[in-house]
Protein backbone atom coordinates (compact mmCIF):
# COMPACT_ATOMS: atom_id res chain seq x y z
CA UNK A 1 0.00 0.00 0.00
CA UNK A 2 1.24 3.39 -1.07
CA UNK A 3 1.89 6.43 1.63
CA UNK A 4 1.37 9.41 -1.22
CA UNK A 5 -0.23 9.03 -4.49
CA UNK A 6 -0.50 11.44 -6.87
CA UNK A 7 -2.61 12.02 -9.69
CA UNK A 8 -1.32 14.09 -12.81
CA UNK A 9 -4.90 15.81 -14.18
CA UNK A 10 -4.28 16.99 -17.56
CA UNK A 11 -7.83 19.36 -17.86
CA UNK A 12 -7.25 19.60 -22.07
CA UNK A 13 -7.46 16.05 -22.43
CA UNK A 14 -10.59 13.17 -22.92
CA UNK A 15 -9.71 11.46 -19.61
CA UNK A 16 -11.41 12.31 -16.41
CA UNK A 17 -9.32 11.72 -13.02
CA UNK A 18 -11.99 9.06 -12.21
CA UNK A 19 -10.58 5.85 -12.69
CA UNK A 20 -7.15 7.33 -11.38
CA UNK A 21 -8.83 8.15 -8.69
CA UNK A 22 -10.45 5.33 -8.01
CA UNK A 23 -7.41 2.96 -8.45
CA UNK A 24 -5.70 5.22 -5.84
CA UNK A 25 -8.59 4.77 -3.00
CA UNK A 26 -7.81 1.17 -3.73
CA UNK A 27 -4.13 1.29 -3.17
CA UNK A 28 -3.70 4.21 -0.66
CA UNK A 29 -2.86 3.17 2.63
CA UNK A 30 -4.72 4.27 5.82
CA UNK A 31 -4.41 7.67 6.90
CA UNK A 32 -2.36 8.21 3.04
CA UNK A 33 -2.71 10.95 0.95
CA UNK A 34 -3.80 11.75 -2.70
CA UNK A 35 -2.78 14.50 -4.42
CA UNK A 36 -3.87 15.84 -8.03
CA UNK A 37 -1.87 18.16 -10.24
CA UNK A 38 -2.07 19.66 -13.16
CA UNK A 39 1.17 20.96 -14.94
CA UNK A 40 0.14 24.06 -16.35
CA UNK A 41 2.37 24.26 -20.01
CA UNK A 42 3.96 28.72 -19.66
CA UNK A 43 3.15 30.75 -22.27
CA UNK A 44 5.41 31.83 -25.00
CA UNK A 45 7.29 35.37 -23.70
CA UNK A 46 5.63 36.86 -27.00
CA UNK A 47 2.28 36.07 -26.27
CA UNK A 48 2.89 36.94 -22.28
CA UNK A 49 3.55 40.41 -22.74
CA UNK A 50 0.44 41.12 -23.84
CA UNK A 51 -1.81 39.83 -20.79
CA UNK A 52 -2.19 41.41 -17.81
CA UNK A 53 0.39 41.02 -15.05
CA UNK A 54 -2.32 39.22 -12.82
CA UNK A 55 -2.99 36.32 -15.76
CA UNK A 56 -0.51 33.42 -14.23
CA UNK A 57 -2.11 34.29 -10.61
CA UNK A 58 -5.81 33.88 -12.19
CA UNK A 59 -5.49 31.27 -14.74
CA UNK A 60 -3.75 28.93 -11.81
CA UNK A 61 -6.70 29.82 -9.43
CA UNK A 62 -9.11 28.88 -12.68
CA UNK A 63 -7.28 25.77 -13.06
CA UNK A 64 -7.55 24.73 -9.22
CA UNK A 65 -11.61 25.91 -9.12
CA UNK A 66 -12.03 23.19 -12.65
CA UNK A 67 -9.77 20.74 -10.85
CA UNK A 68 -12.06 20.93 -7.69
CA UNK A 69 -15.13 20.08 -9.73
CA UNK A 70 -13.71 17.19 -11.97
CA UNK A 71 -12.69 15.27 -8.89
CA UNK A 72 -16.13 16.78 -7.17
CA UNK A 73 -14.58 18.20 -4.37
CA UNK A 74 -13.44 14.72 -2.89
CA UNK A 75 -12.04 15.59 0.57
CA UNK A 76 -9.27 12.78 0.40
CA UNK A 77 -7.30 14.75 -2.74
CA UNK A 78 -5.14 17.78 -2.41
CA UNK A 79 -4.92 19.83 -5.21
CA UNK A 80 -1.93 21.58 -6.88
CA UNK A 81 -1.38 23.29 -10.11
CA UNK A 82 2.16 23.96 -11.32
CA UNK A 83 3.69 25.46 -14.22
CA UNK A 84 6.57 23.41 -16.66
CA UNK A 85 6.48 20.84 -18.84
CA UNK A 86 4.64 18.25 -17.96
CA UNK A 87 6.96 15.16 -18.09
CA UNK A 88 9.64 16.86 -16.37
CA UNK A 89 7.18 18.67 -14.06
CA UNK A 90 5.35 15.41 -12.68
CA UNK A 91 8.52 13.57 -11.92
CA UNK A 92 10.00 16.69 -10.11
CA UNK A 93 7.24 17.02 -8.14
CA UNK A 94 6.64 13.23 -7.54
CA UNK A 95 10.39 13.35 -5.56
CA UNK A 96 10.45 16.76 -4.18
CA UNK A 97 6.83 15.79 -2.12
CA UNK A 98 7.42 12.06 -1.10
CA UNK A 99 5.43 10.74 -3.36
CA UNK A 100 5.63 6.37 -3.78
CA UNK A 101 3.13 6.10 -6.18
CA UNK A 102 1.66 7.67 -9.42
CA UNK A 103 -1.18 6.83 -11.31
CA UNK A 104 -1.62 8.54 -14.35
CA UNK A 105 -3.54 7.87 -17.76
CA UNK A 106 -2.08 7.12 -21.24
CA UNK A 107 -3.66 6.82 -24.54
CA UNK A 108 -2.98 4.34 -27.30
CA UNK A 109 0.46 4.92 -28.38
CA UNK A 110 0.92 6.54 -32.17
CA UNK A 111 3.41 7.05 -34.74
CA UNK A 112 4.15 10.25 -33.01
CA UNK A 113 4.77 8.79 -29.76
CA UNK A 114 8.00 6.84 -31.58
CA UNK A 115 9.44 10.41 -32.60
CA UNK A 116 8.35 12.34 -29.43
CA UNK A 117 6.93 10.11 -26.61
CA UNK A 118 4.27 10.80 -24.51
CA UNK A 119 3.70 12.55 -20.79
CA UNK A 120 3.16 9.19 -19.32
CA UNK A 121 6.00 7.59 -21.36
CA UNK A 122 8.49 9.94 -19.72
CA UNK A 123 7.57 9.76 -15.89
CA UNK A 124 7.47 6.06 -16.39
CA UNK A 125 10.97 6.07 -17.52
CA UNK A 126 12.40 8.65 -15.45
CA UNK A 127 10.37 8.26 -11.87
CA UNK A 128 12.07 7.23 -9.23
CA UNK A 129 8.82 5.88 -7.48
CA UNK A 130 6.29 3.19 -8.86
CA UNK A 131 3.81 4.02 -11.74
CA UNK A 132 0.75 2.68 -12.50
CA UNK A 133 -0.58 3.22 -16.15
CA UNK A 134 -4.20 3.21 -17.13
CA UNK A 135 -5.40 2.92 -20.54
Amino acid sequence: MYKHILIPVALDHEHTPDEALAVAAALMDDGGKITALHVNEPLPGFAAQYLPEDHVQTRAENLVTRMKAELKEDARVSTEVIEGHAGRSIVDFADSHGVDLIVIASHRPGLQDFFLGSTAARVVRHAQCCVHVLR
